[in-house]
């Protein structure tokens, strides 16, 4: 610290009081002036404009948010102030909850108006660490699973609240939403909760239900207009419940009686037979959409299809065996109705499996096959079958080859779209001219096989597009693409 100065000691008497210790730093910085005398010459900060929307009343100002899309809307325009963060809240009409607590307390407040509402991740509670060693977590989406690498399996099974918690929270939702639309939720072994929900919300159409077990079906039949239902069923080594949980025959029987307006219905990893799938089909006569992703159900379960008497769609999800033993091919049913077949990551080796498959949907219009395995040329075959294909989608099917994909489409005379992506076993020089031909009179090709394909090079000059718009989505040598837009090419051929 510097000394003090001399002419400043002489004129105190020559005695440095305390304060004068505390304001000598002050005076050092700034000699021969005084601090408050250079903090009044410093002139006082403008003050904030008004806020013009405060002239705007609530109702004009929702008309104004309303025109904002949803992104903005819960994003900046939420940002603003507490007038801005309350009106944009009555906007909202989708919400994903990710704290329970959230749903108990704030959530009637903050947005009122919600016709759709995800409360599956704030049902989900956080994992427990080891007492005396961190343990590692698996995050995938919503769900965390703890994993303990000297226990075998490794994966610990995922927690959720307690039911009596659940049934609260749902209970607050079935009081505070009369008009909610579509919900998602973690079904609890009383369902008192959901039958608040059905009592409360009478305009209930789409319901998502997870660890679902038979008896937690039970308060499905009181949503009396209820038209889309997706339950995943309880899984012992996920959800951690006893080998009696899941979804079984008694399920599927209790969903189908109460359920009768069902037009979709999704089931994950749901169990059950023949009798089962028989029991929607009967009662609910108005099902037209129907997807069994990774099932357990027992032999024998593909011919109940035949009683879904008004099913249009049929989308088989990550399934590793389509069905152990169809039985005899005659005493298959058909589903007459059937428009869509759809195979998404499903195992398809099992030929007699395949081929039941295929005798069942032997009406169907449209075919699609995403990445599935075991798909060959002789199981690709089987596919003659559907005689009646419009449209033929082959995505990830690295087994099929040229051949293989020409002995099948030659075969159907009312094909008029096709798409074949990321078949890398399907070549351009292969293509024969009978091949070339039908390309020739189809409405639409998206032929893409894989990254080296040439084909709108190679076929320039054979009148493709004669009969309908042809599409090739990919960059031709020698020619500049536009994203988005339509090039004119010789030969009626567009990029």
């Amino acid at each position: 610290m510097p000394e003090p100065d001399r002419h400043l000691l002489s004129a105190t008497g020559g005695v440095l009081h305390r304060d004068g210790l505390k304001g000598w730093p002050d005076l050092w910085m700034l000699p021969g002036k005084p601090p408050h005398a250079r903090a009044a010459a410093t002139p006082p900060p403008p003050p904030p404009p008004p806020d013009q929307t405060l002239a705007f009343s609530d109702e004009l100002l929702l008309r104004v948010l309303a025109c904002l899309p949803e992104p903005h809307l819960t994003g900046a325009a939420s940002l603003v102030c507490k007038r801005w963060t309350r009106l944009s809240g009555r906007l909202r009409r989708r919400l994903a909850v990710r704290d329970w607590a959230f749903v108990t307390h704030r959530l009637p407040h903050r947005f009122p108006n919600l016709a759709v509402l995800d409360l599956f991740p704030a049902s989900i509670a956080a994992p427990a660490a080891a007492p005396f060693r961190a343990s590692p977590v698996l995050t995938c989406g919503a769900v965390s699973l703890t994993l303990d690498p000297s226990a075998d399996p490794p994966l610990g099974a995922c927690r959720f609240l307690a039911d009596d918690v659940l049934d609260r929270g749902l209970a607050v939702v079935a009081a505070r939403f009369p008009n909610l639309r579509r919900l998602s939720a973690t079904a609890a072994a009383e369902s008192g909760g959901l039958m608040d929900i059905a009592g409360g919300c009478a305009t209930l159409q789409e319901l998502e239900l997870h660890r679902c077990t038979d008896l937690a079906l039970r308060p499905v039949s009181a949503f009396a207009h209820l038209q889309i239902l997706r339950v995943v069923a309880a899984s012992s080594p996920l959800y951690g419940t006893g080998e009696d949980g899941g979804v079984t025959d008694i399920g599927l029987t209790i969903l189908a009686h109460g359920c009768k307006r069902l037009v979709k219905l999704e089931l994950v990893g749901c169990e059950g037979s023949y009798d089962g799938i028989a029991a929607v089909g009967r009662c609910c006569a108005m099902l037209e959409e129907l997807t069994i992703a990774d099932h357990r159900m027992d032999a024998g379960w593909l011919a109940a299809l035949a009683f879904c008497g008004n099913l249009k769609t049929l989308r088989l999800q990550g399934c590793g065996r389509i069905d152990a033993d169809p039985g005899p091919p005659e005493h298959l049913g058909a589903c007459l109705t059937l428009e869509s077949l759809q195979l998404h990551h499903c195992q398809l080796r099992d030929r007699r499996a395949l081929h039941a498959l295929f005798l069942v949907c032997e009406g169907a219009r449209e075919f699609l096959v995403q990445n599935c395995w075991g798909l060959e040329d002789d199981m690709f075959a089987l596919a003659g079958l559907c005689r009646r294909i419009k449209f033929l989608s082959l995505e990830g099917c690295s087994l099929l080859t040229t051949r293989g994909v020409e002995s099948v489409v030659t075969s159907w005379n009312d094909l008029q779209s096709l798409e074949v992506v990321g078949c890398n076993k399907v070549k351009d020089e292969e293509i024969t001219p009978a091949l070339s031909e039908l390309f020739s009179n189809l409405k639409e090709l998206k032929w893409r096989p894989d990254n080296k394909s040439l084909l709108a090079a190679s076929l320039a000059g054979i009148g493709m597009g004669k009969k309908g718009r042809v599409f090739f989505k990919r960059i031709l040598p020698g020619h500049q693409r536009v994203k988005e837009k339509m090039l004119n090419y010789p030969a009626g051929v567009a990029a």
